[in-house]
């Protein structure tokens, strides 16, 4: 594993790469950082160079305390990072915030992307994902750690996973509740959640030309199937498939079906059947 930082607009970005062979760039969730898919990296590192990263108000990269800004600014990001890389063209799988980053990478950058797996992600901030983010940045202010687990973590789960997996969840709640409680933590999710707000690429997506694969979890009450079902209509080289009895953090739920998702879609040679 190599981790590494450079600057882009003075500010510093931390990103890691693990393995060789074709790009593949995760994207990150709101929440989460490149640590968030170490389980994954020994699978995927065989087949893949795996590039993750940090979003500006993320993990290691640079906070940006009274700073107001939009999801272009990580798109920004991608593109100086695979410059620093020196990576023409790459696949990317984006998760939630980080399949908004992605569609508008892709808008913006068609010529840096080969193909693209968009998880549980949306074409744009509609009022339901909006006051939802407006009920996280509430619960934030309070400053008080369990207030804030409470109204974000339970939703992202199914409720199959969620009271099967009981220990597992009372386990990720002590682990989170300290950083939770963490003022600091808290902006940086105000921060990142009011920069989604007005993310929109609905008049857009015409213009996607990469193939792209759509993943919904039909337990995911964050951005439910109509989102993804919008998404599939609309993007010119789409498939869709749906994980059935999984939430919006579908990839700790199923993580067998989400790795063997993204080494097909990005493995795969063979796009058309011939006779």
């Amino acid at each position: 594993m190599s981790m590494s930082r450079f600057l882009y607009e003075g500010k510093t970005v931390h990103y890691e790469v693990d393995g060789e062979g074709s790009p593949l760039l995760i994207l990150n969730g709101i929440m989460m950082s490149t640590k968030s898919w170490q389980p994954f990296i020994p699978t995927l590192s065989e087949r893949f160079q795996v590039v993750r990263v940090d979003f500006f108000d993320q993990g290691e990269s640079e906070k940006l305390p009274g700073e107001s800004y939009t999801q272009e600014l990580q798109v920004g990001l991608l593109r100086a990072l695979l410059d620093e890389l020196k990576i023409a063209k790459i696949d990317i799988v984006g998760i939630s915030y980080g399949g908004a980053v992605a569609l508008l990478f892709s808008i913006m950058h068609p010529d840096r992307i080969r193909r693209l797996i968009l998880f549980n992600s949306n074409a744009y901030t509609n009022p339901w994902i909006k006051d939802i983010g407006r009920g996280w940045i509430k619960s934030g202010k309070t400053r008080d750690g369990l207030h804030y687990y409470q109204t974000t973590i339970p939703v992202i789960y199914s409720p199959h996973f969620y009271e099967g997996r009981i220990e597992w969840m009372k386990n990720r709640e002590k682990l989170l509740i300290p950083i939770f409680s963490d003022p600091g933590f808290l902006d940086q999710m105000e921060r990142l959640t009011l920069s989604a707000e007005t993310f929109d690429v609905r008049d857009k997506l015409s213009s996607v030309g990469a193939k792209t694969l759509i993943i919904s979890a039909e337990e995911d009450y964050l951005t439910p199937i109509p989102n993804q079902e919008y998404l599939y209509e609309r993007l010119p080289n789409a498939e869709w498939l749906k994980i059935p009895l999984a939430g919006h953090a579908s990839m700790y739920e199923k993580p067998l079906l989400f790795t063997t998702i993204i080494t097909g879609f990005f493995g795969v040679k063979d796009t058309e059947y011939k006779i």
